[in-house]
């Protein structure tokens, strides 16, 4: 007898009479589910693990806003799948003017309006006529629909145009939202939203003048692992906030860059990344600062901060005993975290402000462990969420959730830190109020 006609198979039977079972089964299988010699039903041993596997047809919704939901494969033992993307058709996305070609543009939005589901590329605008005709080519931009600093208020002829996205230094932006607003069109603006508070006065005047719409791009507040530690504070899962700890900062290397030129930046690395310690901080919380104190340094004789400030370390102080105690450094290793210290445990994000690659961990007594947990969370593209967010409110008549009064209340603040960093002494916050009541209805994400 051939010794492969007998050899044991893992359950108990041998390969000839496996195969002469696999064919019954294959045909019993037609007729219906049944068990022969032996062999475990499928059905039978998925009841007896607790896992559920149903597999319902595929619902499709009227409504193009409705993810269609597909049949399910996971069990419940793993992690659920993200429902179906929901893009709206091109000719009923929101067309976005982008001004200025430099990393930000070039890096992530242009990129991430590819992928956007109710928004769209539809014009550009730069004063690099060349570097705009390549940028053009390779997203389909007509030559038309291509603008320089000097014709940018003819946008306000182009049909295909909704939203003009500022993407400029910050000392431009002011003069660009208020162009934009006179051409009609709605406008979403880099944070920081100017150099000053007054800017940003202004700026918001002169769009409520035209009507339309005002948006600053803090894409933090669309960003899912910090929406998600949000979500925990409020519900109070580890008792009261007592005091967070936040920092962001990085190394810069070009002396030449219009980060390092006060007149285009406004300021050093408070205005371009210490702001995401300062907003982030208001966002979790839910709360203004009552009273600020600050430091500041550049190191003597470096000349890229000859005009902005190195560092800046400032502490809020917030109703009920709340302190946050934040940094921003311009020439260390790229270091971007916050942790939240409450009564019964902490809540911990590292690369809280980066693009991607944010990590949640919690901690909490258990007993006489520590119970600490990681909290996987699917990662999304966060300026395609924020551009999509702004179309939304376009769409539906809504107010953004982070409007110019969100980028005004920060730059009260940051003009209050560079106070006490000047004075040495602590800063009454004077405001747009106690608790935000500007921001429109939370985004649908």
């Amino acid at each position: 007898m051939n010794n492969k006609e007998t050899e044991v198979q893992p359950d108990g039977i041998s390969r000839k009479q496996f195969l002469s079972l696999s064919g019954k089964s294959i045909i019993a299988g037609a007729a219906g589910a049944v068990a022969l010699n032996g062999l475990v039903d499928n059905n039978a041993y998925a009841q007896s693990t607790n896992k559920k596997a149903l597999s319902p047809p595929a619902n499709i919704p009227p409504s193009l806003e409705e993810p269609i939901v597909l049949e399910q494969w996971k069990s419940d033992a793993d992690q659920k799948s993200a429902p179906t993307p929901t893009p709206l058709p091109p000719d009923r996305r929101i067309g976005y003017a982008i001004v200025g070609l430099g990393h930000l543009s070039l890096e992530e939005l242009l990129p991430a309006l590819n992928n956007c589901k109710k928004s769209k590329l539809a014009a550009l605008v730069s004063a690099s006529p060349d570097k705009m005709k390549k940028v053009a080519q390779q997203y389909g931009i007509s030559p038309e629909n291509c603008y320089d600093y000097k014709n940018y208020d003819r946008l306000k002829d182009n049909k295909d145009v909704d939203v003009i996205y500022i993407v400029l230094p910050n000392g431009l932006h002011k003069e660009f939202v208020i162009r934009g607003a006179k051409a009609g069109k709605h406008i979403l603006c880099e944070k920081p939203m100017a150099n000053t508070a007054d800017e940003c006065r202004d700026m918001i005047a002169a769009c409520n003048k035209a009507g339309v719409k005002l948006m600053i791009a803090y894409r933090i507040h669309y960003q899912p692992h910090n929406r998600k530690l949000r979500e925990i504070l409020t519900a109070k899962e580890f008792g009261l906030v007592k005091y967070v700890e936040a920092s962001n900062s990085q190394s810069t290397a070009n002396v030449d860059h219009w980060r390092h030129k006060k007149a285009l930046a406004g300021g050093g690395a408070l205005p371009d990344i210490g702001l995401y310690c300062l907003n982030t901080t208001r966002f979790i919380l839910d709360a203004e600062p009552e009273e600020v104190f600050a430091y500041s340094y550049s190191t003597p004789g470096n000349p890229l901060f000859a005009e902005v400030e190195e560092m800046v370390s400032w502490q809020m102080r917030f109703a009920n005993g709340i302190y946050a105690s934040c940094t921003t450094h311009y020439d260390v290793h790229e270091s971007r975290h916050y942790r939240v210290n409450c009564q019964k445990g902490w809540l911990h994000l590292d690369k809280a402000y980066a693009y991607k690659g944010q990590k949640l961990k919690t901690a909490r007594a258990d007993g006489m462990l520590e119970r600490q947990e990681d909290l996987g969370i699917a990662e999304i593209d966060q300026f395609g969420a924020e551009m999509d967010h702004f179309s939304d409110c376009i769409l539906k008549n809504k107010k953004p959730f982070t409007p110019g009064e969100e980028g005004l209340q920060d730059h009260i603040l940051m003009e209050a830190i560079y106070q006490s960093a000047k004075e040495g002494k602590p800063i009454k916050i004077k405001g747009l109020g106690s608790k935000n009541t500007w921001r429109g209805p939370e985004p649908e994400l």
